[in-house]
């Protein structure tokens, strides 16, 4: 009887170490796929942010100048446009002077 008691008491005190240990271990997990979303979603509204600064610059050029700014630089430099290069990629196709060019961003350094 004794021995058993013993025995039931070494499983109790297993599963006291082994519950709070595989509680923490769900919980570490939960959290890095809820940043890991929340990040991915951030990156998409910057993506989305930084197409639509582009092309409200390139209406605003067009609005101030009579055409479409011939290039992204362009707009950087008498529109204010800046973005973090080392996070993005902008393509930027002329289609004529008179036509909305045709806008991509393209996010780098993606995990």
């Amino acid at each position: 009887m004794r021995n058993r008691f013993q025995k039931q008491r070494k499983i109790d005190n297993k599963i006291r170490i082994f519950l709070p240990v595989m509680i923490c271990g769900i919980m570490v997990a939960v959290l890095w796929n809820s940043s890991s979303q929340i990040f991915r979603e951030t990156k998409k509204r910057q993506e989305e942010s930084l197409k639509e600064a582009v092309i409200k610059g390139a209406v605003q050029c067009y609005s101030v100048e009579g055409r479409y700014p011939e290039s992204l630089s362009y707009l950087e430099k008498h529109y204010g446009l800046k973005y973090d290069k080392d996070e993005f990629v902008i393509s930027y196709e002329i289609i004529g002077s008179n036509r909305m060019p045709q806008v991509t961003v393209i996010p780098l350094n993606e995990r």
